[in-house]
């Protein structure tokens, strides 16, 4: 395909000859990176080309791909020219420890090397690997493990006066978050839990595998506390709203039966947890690994020789950002503070008083649909 692609190009001058002959030198080959950033600071992952003022952790990443030689500039410009796929398109401020990018480059020597040596020291390439042709890290993912970390005062009860430093997060406390959360696993319609999809939009039913909460631990003279969960796949503000009503529960503002409602047809108002502590954990390619990862050619996508250089990122930039965040900004502090504006009763009543109209309502309400990626 690529040759077909050279034949067809016009060789008008001597540098456009030279060009091809280095391009025959090293030949575009399709491969998969590894990444870790910090997202703060950044309007998430995904590129938004010809906009400069909301920078994301893809323009710093295509312009190292252009300076270190891997592609040619105009592939920066159009990214379906390399074939570039992220396996999770991230939000603003959220971080990754693990994710995925696939795309044709040209394997020059000490390729991960030159790519890092053009980008800031919050973004990093960890690994990479050569991947078949038609690969596409979107498509081919079966599922994504995201975490949340936040401040265990979080989960203090409303009519508790709570130094958010001296909180400690009692066992009792802990088995209650765990026990919403499991409710979360299997299929469930979660077009509460993300903007623009209707109650009978197919796309808002979503497969969660596992999510939990471990145990707490103290940085910084704060405790906290790493919610885990994983997934096929999850919509916009899906994960950071599975956490919001599961706090706005256990503080005592929402009653345990709107988990059940809010997977009903009807609108239920879900707050939304910040996305501070939102980190892309691990992207998962089971059927691809049992198909290409044992051919002689391909190997398997996982990153158990990674998996040192993922922690050290996280230690030495994911953390303390979102440490450092919290403390200074108080974005979670801040959050808990507008719980008591939402109304977590007011749509069930009109369920009650007027069933038809609300069907209608919920009916026309969002049912444009949205972008379907990850959180």
């Amino acid at each position: 395909e690529e040759n077909g692609h050279q034949n067809k190009r016009l060789k008008s001058d001597a540098d456009e000859e030279d060009a091809e002959d280095q391009n025959k030198k090293t030949p575009k080959r399709k491969i998969v990176l590894l990444m870790a950033y910090s997202g703060k600071g950044y309007h998430g992952m995904q590129r938004n080309v010809g906009s400069s003022q909301f920078k994301t952790i893809e323009d710093d990443l295509v312009s190292a791909l252009v300076q270190s030689g891997c592609i040619p500039e105009n592939h920066g410009e159009d990214m379906k020219k390399m074939s570039f796929q992220r396996c999770a398109r991230t939000d603003k401020g959220v971080s990754a420890a693990g994710q995925i990018v696939s795309l044709k480059v040209r394997l020059i020597d000490d390729i991960l090397e030159k790519i890092n040596n053009h980008l800031p020291s919050h973004i990093r390439i960890l690994g990479l690997k050569r991947v078949t042709g038609g690969f596409n890290s979107k498509n081919k993912c079966d599922a994504r493990t995201y975490s949340y970390m936040l401040p265990t005062f979080a989960f203090a009860h409303k009519d508790h006066d709570v130094q958010e430093e001296l909180y400690r997060l009692d066992r009792e406390t802990l088995a209650r978050v765990n026990e919403l959360l499991a409710c979360y696993r299997g299929t469930h319609n979660f077009h509460n839990f993300t903007s623009q999809k209707g109650p009978r939009d197919p796309s808002a039913k979503r497969y969660i595998m596992e999510m939990y909460c471990g145990e707490p631990f103290v940085r910084e003279n704060m405790e906290f506390a790493v919610i885990k969960v994983k997934g096929q796949s999850f919509m916009m503000h899906q994960i950071r709203k599975m956490i919001g009503l599961v706090i706005a529960i256990v503080k005592g503002y929402a009653a345990e039966s709107i988990m059940e409602r809010s997977w009903g047809e009807e609108k239920v108002d879900i707050p939304k947890a910040p996305g501070l502590g939102l980190v892309l954990e691990k992207v998962h390619f089971e059927k691809y690994n049992r198909r290409f990862g044992n051919d002689g050619l391909h190997e398997p996508l996982e990153w158990t020789e990674e998996e040192e250089k993922i922690a050290v990122f996280k230690e030495q930039y994911i953390y303390p950002t979102i440490i450092n965040t919290e403390r200074e900004e108080k974005s979670m502090a801040n959050w808990l503070n507008t719980l008591p504006i939402h109304d977590f009763n007011s749509s069930a009543v009109e369920m009650q008083t007027n069933n038809k109209n609300s069907k209608k309502s919920s009916d026309l309400e969002g049912s444009d649909g949205c972008g379907d990626d990850s959180d």
